[in-house]
């Protein structure tokens, strides 16, 4: 017991420190309970190899790999843009209307498209709202990320946290989750929260970002970025752009070439510099103040809006924000290491990671899930970023390609995946053969088919019908939430077969004591919302269930009840932008500071911890 107490507090640290990434940190998981476990070195945590790899076998994690494609098929009609682009028509420069067309739109959708990919295509829709309705991002892209988390708890299918939850709530109580089995209360949930974000949350958060949403003044990179002129006896004339500067020696980057008039941005590497050009650096005052003084160039002056910065006879935006999701082959990359201004002819100006802006030495920075990057590029580089999985631009492109003619066919496969789960074709049945006395409408209860199951055939439409290509079903999964799910199912089994989850569960009951089941339930709620403030909502499940489960049966209160508690508090990671990757992905772009996320979070969490629980003992009881 005392090793698998030890395996999770390794986990949590991990989880909380980011030293490895989450997937590693999984498979490390797997990896120390088989060696521990029944039959690996010595029998420490219960658990055989089977068992510790049974988490790729199970329905919860093949169910949230077919949602995930699901979802991506979903993406590529392009439908949630378009939505969304009709909300920005409704709200216009009004703020509640912005208001109601961010949550109106992330809320529902998030029901039925799992949360995370919604934020992300709804980043640069609901930015370019606040662009044009004169409203500062940072009042509008929180919200977006809680609605979402509103919007996954109406339905099984909303987040991945749902469906490991009906797993181990059908494992401890052989009780899974139907398809709406909660949606009553997260209506509930949706239209509270919704109200409080409206009228409360958005005074709370602060205009971080300007309305104007001048990258140079918003990133504070003026002082960074100078123009010099090269000398005429200057080492530079005749060397390439890409081989002008020794990076390892300087600190600075060549963004644009003036030439007589003419301007040259990204691809420039190749280009031969000559005497009297005119460069735009991204240096600092020291590095600028080394090349003056080596008689290199001379200092002419430094540009103070993104103006001076793109060229006039380039119509196109060219300075741009793209966050960084998981998955993307920048995650535990540095600039340097990565080969991403060779890909995308792009320079990074300065980026934004977990609420610190860096300008200055970002080469050796090690990029994480959420930083947010300030880049250059020519339009056609920023159309190829825009398409490419591997980053969220904080723009919409001009030109979208959307397989918006798919569309029918992408809302008939999630009707169906939907329907042949949620409709009680049993009763369905019964009733019509009792009407007509035709005894064979009885079968239709076979059409009653597991969201796996459905999940997986809709999984074969999206590809039937061209709404997915074969290609795209393997970078639509995110294979880091695959391999975390994998690695702390067994976790969970090991809490309760060596006993911990009883032994914590006998330590909360004692809080029956002086507490009512109510108030069990609502520590419970707020202790699953705290943990996943810190660590993986589907991390949070699997570890508080167990215990749930056991202090209800101890404190003679029903265990589903329990069951709930932790699922929706599982999915409310208000108070940290780092337990829940759709703050992660609005933390950047939105121009937040961490106390941000605590100002606006900690009264919603307390109200919806209150909205919650006593929408549990009204609907299902605690007894």
């Amino acid at each position: 017991m005392l090793v698998v107490f030890g395996i999770i507090v390794l986990a949590l640290v991990l989880f909380v420190t980011e030293l490895l990434p989450i997937d590693v940190t999984a498979i490390l998981i797997m990896v120390l309970l088989m060696v521990l476990g029944a039959d690996g070195v010595v029998n420490l945590t219960e658990i055989s190899t089977a068992e510790g790899t049974s988490g790729f076998s199970n329905s919860a994690t093949i169910t949230v790999l077919a949602m995930l494609i699901l979802s991506s098929g979903i993406s590529q009609t392009g439908v949630v843009q378009i939505l969304g682009r009709k909300m920005s028509a409704f709200a216009g420069d009004d703020l509640d209307k912005q208001l109601l067309a961010t949550i109106g739109v992330s809320g529902p959708i998030s029901g039925f498209i799992n949360n995370t990919p919604v934020v992300a295509i709804l980043v640069p829709v609901i930015s370019d709202i606040a662009h044009q309705g004169k409203t500062s991002p940072s009042k509008l892209l929180i919200p977006l990320s809680y609605a979402s988390m509103f919007g996954g708890m109406l339905t099984l299918i909303g987040t991945s946290t749902n469906i490991l939850a009906s797993d181990v709530s059908a494992r401890l109580l052989g009780r899974p989750f139907s398809m709406f089995e909660f949606t009553q209360l997260g209506i509930v949930v949706l239209l509270v929260g919704s109200l409080y974000l409206v009228t409360v949350g958005h005074r709370l958060l602060p205009e971080r970002v300007p309305v104007d949403e001048d990258y140079v003044q918003e990133y504070a990179i003026e002082e960074y970025l100078t123009e010099v002129v090269v000398d005429d006896d200057s080492p530079l004339a005749g060397t390439t752009v890409a081989d002008a500067i020794d990076h390892v020696e300087f600190d600075a980057d060549i963004l644009q070439v003036v030439r007589d008039g003419e301007e040259f941005i990204e691809p420039i590497g190749q280009k031969a510099i000559q005497a009297g050009d005119l460069l735009r650096l991204r240096a600092d005052r020291t590095t600028v103040q080394q090349l003056v003084d080596r008689e290199t160039v001379t200092l002419v002056g430094s540009p103070e809006t993104d103006a001076e910065l793109e060229p006039d006879e380039v119509p196109e935006r060219t300075l741009v924000e793209i966050v960084v999701p998981r998955g993307s082959f920048l995650v535990g990359e540095s600039l340097e290491s990565s080969t991403f201004r060779q890909r995308y002819d792009a320079t990074v100006l300065a980026f934004r990671s977990r609420g610190e802006t860096v300008r200055s030495n970002m080469d050796e920075r090690r990029i994480r899930v959420g930083d947010t990057l300030l880049v250059q590029a020519a339009p056609d580089s920023i159309d190829r970023l825009s398409r490419n999985d591997d980053f969220i631009v904080a723009h919409e492109p001009e030109e979208p390609d959307y397989r918006t003619e798919k569309i029918p066919h992408a809302a008939a496969i999630m009707a169906g995946v939907v329907g042949f789960v949620a409709v009680p074709w049993g009763v369905i049945g019964s009733a019509a053969a009792a009407a007509t006395g035709v005894g064979a409408l009885e079968g239709l209860a076979a059409l009653s088919l597991p969201i796996l199951v459905t999940a997986l055939a809709g999984v074969v439409a999206m590809v039937a019908t061209g709404v997915l290509r074969p290609t795209e079903i393997y970078d639509a999964v995110e294979w880091d939430v695959i391999f975390l799910l994998a690695g702390i199912i067994p976790l969970g089994m090991a809490l309760e077969q060596t006993g911990g989850a009883d032994l914590l569960g006998t330590l909360v009951a004692a809080t029956g004591a002086f507490l009512p089941a109510l108030g069990v339930l609502w520590v419970f709620y707020i202790a699953t919302g705290l943990i996943t403030g810190v660590i993986s909502n589907n991390a949070s499940v699997v570890l508080m269930l167990p215990v749930a489960v056991e202090t209800a049966r101890q404190i003679g209160a029903d265990p589903f009840a329990f069951v709930l508690a932790v699922t929706f508090a599982a999915s409310t990671a208000f108070l940290t932008p780092v337990g829940y990757q759709t703050n992660l992905f609005v933390y950047g772009p939105g121009g937040y500071k961490f106390s941000d996320f605590v100002r606006i979070g900690a009264p919603l969490q307390l109200l919806l911890s209150v909205v919650t629980v006593l929408g549990i003992a009204f609907f299902w009881g605690l007894a």
